[in-house]
This record gives structure tokens, C-alpha cells and sequence, in this order.
């Protein structure tokens, strides 16, 4: 029968399938900008490893949206068997409440009761205090992320930390658009706050505000040293390159999509397990000595 069926070319219906199984084979991914560099070597990684578990991924962009976020969830939730969130913009609760209609893995989010994969984004940001104190920086500001992102909280936290260690300044400047224009607009609160280094909320936010030192006539890193976090292909590209906190995203797309199937097979039942990555420093050309 399989080898006439393979003659004919016939191929199953995924759509009678799933009335039959219950599973579409199909997964969510929902992210908050796709225009961001972090997010495509995540999307590619989870879409990799969904189809050697044969399973399509469905993705969404929120634009940064809450509203946008929670529409697409309840709209995916018709046709996928599970969602990966990646850095929501919703609330704990909205999430909560959202997860009880179907598996979901959040990514860089803690969330009670669902499965979630963590990028130690707090040992990458005290792992830059420490380069920028042993450059001799004793003033730094914290360009933070949008309002209610779990990075930038996880970041200030661990800054705060670290400065307290080395006994120096810190100045938070935000919530920032995390956008190059909002590194750009945050350029003059930088030059204000007397800061000689800054730790920026994400790459796109480093260079924004590298651009936006320049045209205050503000060099970098001659007269303030600037970290990201990210990594991304834009940092690498950047004038001066920019000294970087490393996030595994391809690892984190990986593990979110396995921790997802293993909810979908155990039958959608609500899970817990939460799994960390760790993260790095890469020093690039955009530090250096804290000016005389």
C-alpha cells in the first residue's frame, strides 16, 4: 500500500490529520521586532530544529505591541499546538492567563507555572562592569529597555551590583525605545550624567548612542566607552566594533522549541521547567581607557 501510495504521489492531509491526532504539527513563535538583528539567528535555530522534529513554525512580529502580542497568541492559538513568546511585552498575568489555553515556553522571561528559557543577561552585564572598572571608568550609565522587559530589569540589578562592588557611579537613563533612534535620543542624558561608559540595553541602542555622541562632538571610545548586549552582525559592522555582551540565541531557539514539544507530547499539560544560558563579554574597539 505505502509503496502505490508513493507511485501515485499521494500525500497526507495535514488538516485531516490533525482532526484525527489533535495536532497540527504546526508551532507559534511570536517576537516583539522582527527588524531587531537579535531575533532572526534565534527564528532560523527554532525553525531548524522544529523541522528535524517535523513541525512548522508559524512567526509573528508585535512591533513592540502588547495589545498586537495578546491578539496574535489568540489567533495562533486556532492553528498551532504550542507558542514560543520571545521577550513579551504583556504582562506576567496576561501571560499567565493566556498559557492556561495552550503549551506555551517563554524566552527571556520568568513567568510562575510555564516553561521558559533564560539568557543570563545579569552575569553578562556584570562581567561589562567589570572590563569598564578595570579600564579605570568610575562614572557609567545604564541605558535601559522598554518599560516591563525582563532584560532591562535583570540588567539594572546586576549593575547595580557590580558598581557597588567597585564602588563607582552609576546613572540609569530609560525606559528607551530599544532602537537606534532611542540610543540616538538618549545621547545628550549620557553626556549630561557625566558618565565616561555606558552599558546599553541591546546593540541597536550602543551604536544609537555611539551616532549620537559623534554629533554632540563626544568621541568613542577616546571620550566615552560604550557596551551592548546582543552581538549582533550590526555590532560587528559598527564603527568602532562594538564590545558586546554575547547572548546565545541560536541555543535559546533550540531549547525553547524542545522545551515546547515536550509540553505538546505530554498532552499539553501546563510544565515548569526553566533552563539558563549562559552568557560572555567579547571585547571589541568601542572601550577603552577612561579619559584623563
Amino acid at each position: 500500500m505505502l509503496a502505490i501510495a508513493a507511485e501515485l504521489g499521494y500525500r497526507p492531509n495535514r488538516a485531516a490529520r490533525a482532526l484525527t491526532t489533535g495536532r497540527t504539527h504546526n508551532l507559534g513563535l511570536i517576537v516583539s521586532d522582527i527588524a531587531n538583528p537579535f531575533f532572526p539567528p534565534l527564528i532560523k535555530a527554532a525553525q531548524a530544529y522544529a523541522r528535524e522534529r517535523e513541525y512548522h513554525v508559524f512567526v509573528a512580529d508585535t512591533d513592540e505591541d502588547p495589545q498586537a502580542e495578546e491578539e496574535l497568541i489568540q489567533t495562533l492559538a486556532k492553528q498551532v499546538d504550542g507558542v514560543v513568546l520571545v521577550a513579551p511585552r504583556l504582562t506576567n498575568q496576561a501571560i499567565e492567563r493566556l498559557g492556561m489555553e495552550l503549551p506555551f515556553v517563554v524566552v527571556n522571561r520568568k513567568v510562575k507555572g510555564l516553561s521558559g528559557v533564560l539568557m543570563d543577561v545579569a552575569q553578562g552585564a556584570a562581567l561589562a562592569v567589570d572590563h569598564l572598572a578595570g579600564l579605570g571608568h568610575r562614572r557609567l550609565a545604564l541605558l535601559g529597555g522598554p518599560r516591563g522587559s525582563w532584560t532591562s530589569e535583570q540588567m539594572r540589578k546586576a549593575a547595580e551590583g557590580a558598581v557597588a562592588r567597585h564602588g563607582l557611579d552609576l546613572t540609569a537613563i530609560g525606559p528607551n525605545a530599544p532602537t537606534e533612534e532611542g540610543g540616538q535620543a538618549a545621547a545628550a542624558a549620557v553626556r549630561e550624567s557625566g558618565a565616561t561608559a555606558v552599558l546599553a540595553y541591546n546593540d541597536l541602542v550602543a551604536i544609537g548612542v555611539i551616532e549620537g555622541l559623534g554629533e554632540l562632538g563626544t568621541e568613542v571610545p577616546r571620550d566615552v566607552s560604550v557596551v551592548g548586549v546582543d552581538d549582533t552582525v550590526a555590532g560587528r559592522l559598527n564603527r568602532p566594533k562594538l564590545t558586546t555582551i554575547v547572548m546565545p540565541t541560536p541555543a535559546a531557539g533550540r531549547t525553547a522549541v524542545d522545551l515546547l514539544l515536550q509540553a505538546v507530547d505530554a498532552g499539553g499539560s501546563r510544565t515548569a521547567a526553566q533552563t539558563t544560558l549562559e552568557t560572555s563579554l567579547i571585547v571589541r574597539e568601542s572601550t577603552g581607557p577612561a579619559p584623563a
